[in-house]
């Protein structure tokens, strides 16, 4: 779709798309952890106060914009943990409490980003592949963080691949379970538990 090139209102015709592009992540997110509606199109248009006009300037389809959002969760959860284990120092006990309390603490404040990327995901046919793909990114860089930065013992590349899924595939029901309010916690109580299991594992 054409975009009109000039300036309105301080914003570029590219800021502009961005901008609205923003909105509607925002509005995808919302309304896709709201268990009280149908995740559609025009759902995401209204919560956003956009057309659906410039959705198509952003998105193919309602699955692509739930997939931006997945990506858009995985790329924060990537910066957020990897600040905290720069900040940590070299122990690595105090990297993978860090790493886990910056991730513990992204789903507290926002529990809606684990919701629609590790349990509304799931339950999706169209996001499922998506939802496995990013899991096992972060089981492959838990494996790569816990031996290069952290300088746990190496291992083959057999036996990292099934620590790092052992680890990425409990957490994962770990927090559905929290979220889902099946099991009752404290952060720290998961943060503990998380800690203990990942140094077990790669230790």
């Amino acid at each position: 779709m054409a975009v009109q090139s000039g300036v309105y209102r301080g914003l570029s015709a590219a800021e502009r798309v961005t901008e609205r592009r923003a909105r509607l992540l925002d509005a995808a997110l919302e309304v896709w952890a709201d268990a009280e509606q149908r995740t559609t199109m025009t759902a995401i248009c209204n919560a956003a106060g956009l057309t659906e006009r410039y959705f198509y300037e952003s998105f193919k389809g309602l699955d692509d914009a739930l997939r931006a959002v997945m990506d858009q969760i995985a790329a924060e959860i990537e910066e957020v943990t990897d600040a905290a284990a720069d900040a940590a120092g070299p122990d690595p006990v105090a990297q993978a409490t860090a790493v886990l309390t910056s991730f513990v603490e992204l789903l507290r404040d926002d529990p809606r980003k684990g919701r629609v990327a590790i349990i509304e995901a799931g339950a999706m046919p169209e996001l499922r592949g998506r939802r496995t793909e990013i899991l096992r990114d972060f089981a492959h860089r838990s494996a790569v963080e816990a031996r290069d930065r952290m300088g746990l013992p190496h291992r083959s590349e057999h036996e990292e691949e099934m620590a790092g899924l052992l680890f990425i595939g409990g957490m994962a029901e770990l927090v559905t379970a929290w979220l889902d309010g099946a099991m009752q916690a404290t952060p720290e109580q998961l943060i503990d538990a998380a800690s203990r299991s990942f140094l077990a594992l790669y230790a």
